[in-house]
């Protein structure tokens, strides 16, 4: 595979696991970063060999074929359109976009120009949530009927040191966590047809309670407790909750209910974990861990241990299929599906209205291990 250019726009934290793990697939050649802060360009470019260059310069740089866009939400959406707009090709953090019109215009300005936009996340491709998609399209647990996920915690104030963006429209747990859930949902179950939700906020400020601004506060103008009911164009119905309100629970992260059984499923924010299916006959049973890959643990996550972490494996996938001329895993189709599942929650929540998807999209392709296996050097 023939190796492609990447540039880097946004060198916060997230910016290192691109950098890190990059060199881990084919076809990936990180060669510049940038950042509207030139100093944090230039640190990050130090740390990894690459170059530094403004933001003008990087979008004008005709060694780069593909941006990846690291910065906040809420510039997502400009900086994209101005990376598709430059001619390069686009993958994006999550969330994509913060409205369906904005979506809109980044799916027509690249069909107009042959250009491919991606978006994370792409967890759903982890060995983990492969095999419990394989053990789903093998009929272990039959039709799914019913199912619950839940990503459930008291936010981001105690260890983020500039946590304010989290709290802010265009966020929230459901924009910022809800992406992982409702992306694996769409990989294990398809499209979603409606939704109905409830929301709250605990709280109207936060206290930050790490760093150089321990004690400061921050205002809280989103909700940050959302419970919303999903229901599938294949019929099955998924309670989703996402909270910043909780600080304890046993709940599990993933269950999907099945005419002949239930299939368990770790968290989708990580590629690993335990997969297991629950029985007829009342048993419970772990499957043995997949030759997959991308659920080898690699990389020791603070209070976890060791998990695998493969982030940037979606771009990998993207560059491959705009080589392979195919459909990527991680396709605009899909991600403004799953931005239209969430902004359609929130919506709900504000009206009481149950509210029906304007988009649709189709499952994306399973990631065999001999495919995985094939992104890699």
């Amino acid at each position: 595979m023939e190796n492609l250019g990447l540039g880097i726009i946004g060198c916060g934290n997230i910016s290192t696991s691109y950098l890190r793990l990059a060199p881990l697939f084919k076809g990936l050649e990180v060669r510049s970063v940038a950042d509207v802060n030139m100093e944090a360009a230039q640190a990050r470019a130090a740390e990894f060999n690459v170059n530094a260059q403004s933001v003008d310069d990087l979008l004008a740089n005709r060694d780069l074929d593909v941006v990846i866009n690291l910065t906040i939400p809420d510039a997502h959406f400009a900086v994209t359109k101005r990376i598709l707009e430059a001619g390069k090709h686009a993958y994006s953090e999550k969330p994509l976009v913060l409205s369906l019109d904005q979506g809109v215009t980044l799916r027509d300005l690249a069909k107009a120009k042959g250009l491919a936009v991606g978006c994370a996340p792409d967890t759903f491709l982890g060995g983990a949530h492969q095999q419990a998609r394989a053990a789903l399209d093998a009929g272990r647990v039959g039709e799914i009927t019913a199912g619950c996920a839940a990503v459930l915690n008291h936010g981001m104030e105690h260890w983020h040191p500039n946590p304010d963006f989290f709290f802010l429209p265009g966020a929230g747990p459901m924009l910022d966590l809800g992406p992982y859930y409702v992306a694996n949902l769409i990989n294990l179950l398809g499209p979603v047809k409606r939704v109905g939700a409830l929301t709250s906020s605990a709280m109207t400020e936060r206290v930050i309670s790490n760093g150089p601004r321990n004690g400061e506060t921050v205002p809280v103008k989103t909700p940050t407790n959302i419970h919303a009911l999903l229901e599938f164009h294949s019929g099955a119905t998924i309670n989703l909750s996402t909270s910043w309100d909780v600080w304890h629970h046993k709940r599990n992260h993933f269950e999907l209910y099945g005419t002949d059984g239930t299939l368990y499923v770790p968290d989708p924010n990580f590629f690993g974990g335990p997969v297991e299916i629950g029985g007829k006959d009342g048993s419970l049973t772990e499957l043995a861990p997949w030759d997959h890959p991308f659920g080898v643990p690699n990389q020791e996550h603070p209070g976890r241990g060791l998990l695998a972490n493969y982030r940037t494996a979606g771009l990998a996938d993207m560059v491959a299929a705009l080589q392979e001329g195919r459909d990527a895993r991680c396709s605009l189709e899909r991600t403004l599906h799953g931005v239209d599942v969430m902004l359609a929650c929130l919506s709900s929540g504000e009206t009481g209205q149950f509210v029906t998807l304007s988009t649709t999209c189709t499952r994306p392709a399973a990631l065999s291990p001999a495919e995985a296996r094939a992104l890699l050097v």
